[in-house]
């Protein structure tokens, strides 16, 4: 569809710029980009600053062609009204000052659209890619143990080898999504599933305490951008309508694993555990190559049809327009993860220690929050997808009151199991983060935008000293409860943003463009012709 409508008069803009189109671009679904284009520098400098003054939205440039495009569902398809003018201004040399070549972000070609049986093996290929980083990254607990005796660790060694991993994650999640979107996320996808099964052979020549802790690292940095590309892919696959099912199925994959990784070590553990290693580090390489052959380079899947306009494209989460959502993500994530380890991560101890179970049952405990989160993933991914990103935030709202329950009803097995699987289940519900942070921003950030998920690992790292000092003076219940009230913060917060389900989406959410201040606007000199 193509529309076209002259500005306002009262622009008195240059007859180049006397026309604007809205039309919609076929790799962008339900979404709608604003283009203008200009036939000289002059007007091109007058244009920018009228669109930067008129629109919330990313401004994109191409040679003298500038686009708006909206994060949000497409705004109005009538004409749109200019009713300001704006000044230019020029050089010494009386000359508009122009972008460079070096800051403009690069127009791609859009690909055809792939076939219904090319997405669907590419989303088969992310349920094994899901499987198998599941594998590698939950390898650090399941083989704690052997490492711990084959190298004569202490218990805080062993520990730290988790650490290790987390700062990895982290590191992997923002450097690797940004990648991603900068230079395509096939390559950057079959590089980091071939990453972590490398990383994960690499354990087999491992012999001393600092290459353990280096091997642990560069697997946790390559399976630190599993998620954001994973998810930026995916969100090109599916419709938004969908998106929620596919996170919640690959959210099953990854759990399924841990239950995999838990029977193969019963298995073979007693074996030879370097056959653990093997499984979970072969098969990536081939996947690898498996992907590169799947998703068509320059394809949609492949990489948005305008890149960042920036070197480092998380910059532009932190445009002015949408810093403070930017910020307030980062601190929603941030609280997700401090909730888990203050409640999660001290379930078993208060368990055996406080209500004097037994190490068995106190395990049979965790398992049914285990498999609460499985069942609860399916459950929210649907409801995401029929009544919107923020309707999960309830998910965060129930657990914390599952929380308090638990910490005070009486020591009842049926009453621990039952509330238990509550609390796994709703837990779950921000499986639908992956696609929600991603439709937040333009379609060319989606690697970048996804990795927020990650940057909440930063506070989980102060967690256990947190609810480690509580612990020492008021007991474990005080830091578990805590974990309520990080829930709850983080329900508000998510409640707080913006819905980006297109059917669910208020007309208050579409953005308008909001009025110039007159005093920004001057007058523009006669233009003279050209000698």
């Amino acid at each position: 569809m193509h529309y076209e409508a002259s500005v306002s008069r009262s622009l008195r803009i240059p007859p180049p710029c006397q026309t604007f189109a809205l039309r919609r671009h076929p790799s962008v679904q339900r979404r709608q980009i604003c283009e203008w284009e200009c036939t000289n520098g002059q007007d091109a400098v007058i244009l920018k600053k009228l669109l930067q003054r008129l629109f919330f939205g990313i401004l994109l440039r191409n040679s003298h062609v500038f686009r708006i495009e909206h994060p949000n569902p497409p705004f109005s398809q009538s004409f749109i009204s200019l009713y300001k003018r704006i000044g230019m201004q020029s050089n010494s040399e009386g000359r508009a000052d122009l972008m460079t070549d070096r800051s403009e972000p690069e127009t791609l070609s859009l690909a055809a659209p792939l076939t219904r049986g090319r997405r669907l093996a590419i989303f088969a290929a992310l349920m094994i890619g899901e499987f198998l980083y599941g594998w590698a990254w939950n390898s650090v607990d399941v083989l704690r143990p052997f490492q711990r005796t084959a190298l004569g660790l202490s218990l805080v060694q062993a520990g730290s080898t988790y650490s290790a991993q987390g700062a990895g994650a982290l590191i992997g999640a923002v450097m690797i999504g940004q990648l991603a979107d900068r230079f395509g996320r096939r390559l950057v996808l079959a590089a980091i599933i071939s990453g972590y099964g490398l990383s994960l052979l690499a354990g087999l020549l491992v012999a001393s305490y600092p290459q353990l802790l280096m091997q642990r690292f560069l697997l946790g940095m390559f399976a630190g951008g599993v998620f954001p590309v994973g998810v930026s892919i995916y969100v090109n696959l599916f419709e938004e309508g969908f998106r929620g099912r596919v996170a919640g199925t690959l959210n099953a994959c990854f759990s399924f694993s841990i239950v995999a990784l838990g029977l193969a070590l019963g298995r073979l553990g007693g074996h030879d555990w370097h056959l653990l290693l093997w499984l979970g580090g072969v098969p990536p390489l081939i996947l690898a190559v498996v992907m590169l052959l799947l998703i068509p380079a320059g394809s949609s899947v492949d990489r948005h049809h305008v890149r960042s306009a920036e070197k480092l494209p998380v910059r532009e989460l932190f445009h002015a327009t949408v810093r403070r959502q930017t910020l307030l993500l980062a601190a929603m994530t941030g609280l997700n993860f401090f909730g888990y380890q203050a409640y999660s991560g001290w379930l078993t101890t208060y368990l055996t220690d406080t209500r004097g179970l037994s190490a068995a049952v106190a395990g049979d405990l965790v398992a049914w929050q285990f498999a609460g989160n499985i069942a609860g993933g399916f459950v929210w991914g649907w409801a995401a997808d029929r009544y919107g990103r923020r309707f999960n935030a309830i998910g965060f709202l129930i657990a914390a009151a599952a929380i308090l329950v638990y910490l005070a009803m009486p020591t009842n097995m049926l009453l621990f199991r039952l509330v238990g699987l509550v609390y796994g289940a709703m837990l779950c519900s921000s499986v639908i983060w992956g696609p929600w942070l991603a439709e937040l921003y333009p379609p060319h950030l989606r690697s970048t935008a996804a990795s927020i998920f990650n940057w909440g690992r930063i506070i989980s790292f102060f967690a256990p000293l947190i609810t480690g000092f509580l612990a020492d003076r008021y007991g474990l219940t005080a830091p578990m409860a805590s974990a309520a009230v990080a829930f709850t913060i983080a329900a508000i917060i998510w409640l707080k943003q913006r819905e980006t389900l297109p059917s669910r989406t208020p007309a208050s959410d579409i953005p308008i463009p909001p009025p110039i201040d007159p005093s920004f606007v001057v007058d523009i000199p006669p233009r003279t012709p050209a000698s």
